[in-house]
């Protein structure tokens, strides 16, 4: 899972920022044509061009060409599901110290956006099992991590049915050494999650809302098996500087999530008793409709939809393995 290099190539994922800074994401194919109203620029106009290349449209208009990196195909890359934003993708991989060689446990997998994060953390000596419940978001995953890495990595299994089913079944008990939770109602697979993990492992979830975040941290306390959870967010604010004209940009990426996460106490250890201000503990039902998916924006998306997502993922897909299929070709030919 090296990092492509060298000359673009029929297959790869070319990102070009054209006039006005507007980028356009495109995986170049034999015949193939960016049109926009600034005019036509073939796609073997790139091939044989080195990474961070300049070339010129049937216009004359100029456009800079570079491989995107992890955070651009994150942006660009179809999908099914809402993705973890790489800001909070690049916080759990620090928060939950998610090293090379370590044993994973992802649930869900969404479009695969954090998976790439994840993957890239363990290497390929570790391990990644992704749950997934809908197969049809698991196929836009698979494509996309495809995409982008050419090829399917061996060290990541991905499990179609729901993790507190699944689980026990995937990993041995206490054979985990993290587990990140980004679903509806994570509290619901707490207990198989904890009965995974290796004492001292870390459990992190992403929640959307503050009453999730609520519940999560409950549930972790009830549980009695978990260190004290710690909860954060994620803000970036970018920065405009030219010359003497340094202020904050007009926009930034505030609040998309939280995350809130703990660590794995041995068995039969308790964990030492917290001093802090009472707080509301029991639930109710109409406490319980907080977090319905339309209480949280949970958003569906139409079965139309989301065939179209898995159409072009999938197009990527074999995009990048024809990349993938060229170097290795060139590599024979070399030796």
């Amino acid at each position: 899972m090296t990092a492509p290099r060298g000359p673009f190539r029929f297959g790869d994922r070319v990102q070009l920022t054209g006039p006005k800074g507007k980028m356009h994401t495109i995986t170049l194919r034999e015949r193939g044509e960016l049109h926009t109203h600034h005019g036509v620029l073939r796609h073997e106009q790139l091939v044989g061009q080195p990474d961070g290349s300049v070339v010129e449209n049937s216009s004359g208009h100029e456009y800079l060409a570079l491989r995107p990196l992890l955070r651009d195909f994150v942006m660009s890359m179809p999908r099914g599901a809402a993705i973890v934003y790489p800001k909070d993708a690049a916080a759990i991989v620090a928060q939950a110290d998610i090293f090379p060689g370590a044993v994973v446990v992802e649930a869900g997998v969404g479009s695969g956006a954090l998976s790439l994060s994840l993957l890239r953390a363990v290497g390929a000596s570790g391990r990644l099992i992704s749950f997934e419940r809908r197969m049809e978001f698991a196929e836009v995953a698979m494509a996309n991590v495809e995409t982008f890495f050419g090829e399917r990595p061996a060290h990541w299994s991905v499990v179609e049915g729901d993790l507190a089913e699944a689980l026990p079944g995937a990993v041995e008990p206490g054979g985990v050494d993290r587990v990140v939770l980004d679903m509806l109602a994570p509290w619901e697979v707490l207990e198989p999650v904890a009965d995974a993990l290796a004492p001292g492992g870390v459990v992190i979830c992403y929640v959307a809302t503050a009453t999730q975040l609520s519940r999560v941290a409950e549930f972790l306390r009830g549980l009695g098996c978990f260190t004290e959870p710690e909860a954060s967010e994620t803000m970036v604010r970018g920065w405009h500087v030219d010359g003497l004209a340094v202020r904050p940009d007009h926009r930034m990426v505030a609040h998309t999530g939280f995350l809130i996460m703990a660590r794995r106490l041995a068995p039969g250890v308790v964990p030492p008793e917290v001093k802090r201000r009472a707080s509301k503990k029991s639930y109710t039902d109409e406490d319980l409709e907080i977090w319905t998916p339309g209480a949280v924006g949970d958003r569906d998306i139409t079965d139309k939809n989301l065939r179209k997502r898995v159409r072009e993922a999938q197009r990527a897909a074999e995009g990048a393995r024809l990349a993938a299929g060229a170097v290795s070709g060139e590599g024979e030919q070399g030796a």
